[in-house]
């Protein structure tokens, strides 16, 4: 299993190490990162979208089709939808999700950052999203950029990955925590 998921991440690497050189060359890769962030938020809010990039099921062209409909309702033209048409006539669509977290921090390292993943119970103000980059900036050293997913499953607290870091204080790892320490007392 391990082979095969450092398999698809190489594959994320190559796509998005390729669109990020042609954003660059064009000057839109501020443009690309915006266009990327509604195609990732399309995909966590459809299920036919994650259905249609993770099945095998559909042809080559049923999901460019798809992909370049998508594409095309949701505005997204220039590099990113032409990106789109390759991965999907590629057969490379289910690797979409790790092509776009790739591009997040190829384009962050560019500009000096560091990226991390903050999973959060609820949403983060904007004055908690400041304080937060502010206190991974005096940890990395570097400026932080943060990708935020909401998970109420985690009932409170953060779970933030830096690099190889995790620092997880997410009120259901406690409660694990605490349930198994009292399974070995009792």
């Amino acid at each position: 299993m391990t082979g095969s998921s450092s398999l698809i991440s190489g594959v994320a690497q190559r796509y998005a190490g390729s669109l990020f050189d042609l954003a660059l060359e064009s000057k839109s890769v501020a443009q690309v990162e915006k266009d990327l962030g509604r195609i990732e938020a399309m995909i966590a809010e459809s299920e036919d979208l994650r259905r249609l990039i993770s099945s095998p099921v559909f042809s080559t062209e049923d999901q460019r089709q798809a992909i370049s409909a998508v594409a095309d309702k949701a505005g997204i033209s220039g590099l990113v939808g032409n990106f789109l048409r390759v991965v999907a006539g590629n057969r490379r669509l289910f690797v979409l999700p790790g092509m776009i977290k790739a591009f997040y921090l190829i384009a962050a390292e560019s500009r000096g950052e560091v990226a991390a993943d903050v999973t959060s119970a609820r949403e983060l103000t904007q004055a908690q999203q400041t304080e937060l980059k502010a206190t991974l900036k005096s940890v990395a050293g570097k400026d932080v950029t943060i990708n935020v997913t909401v998970d109420p499953s985690i009932l409170g607290g953060l779970i933030v990955k830096l690099g190889s870091r995790q620092i997880d204080t997410s009120l259901r790892t406690k409660l694990s925590s605490l349930k198994l320490a009292l399974k070995e007392v009792g």
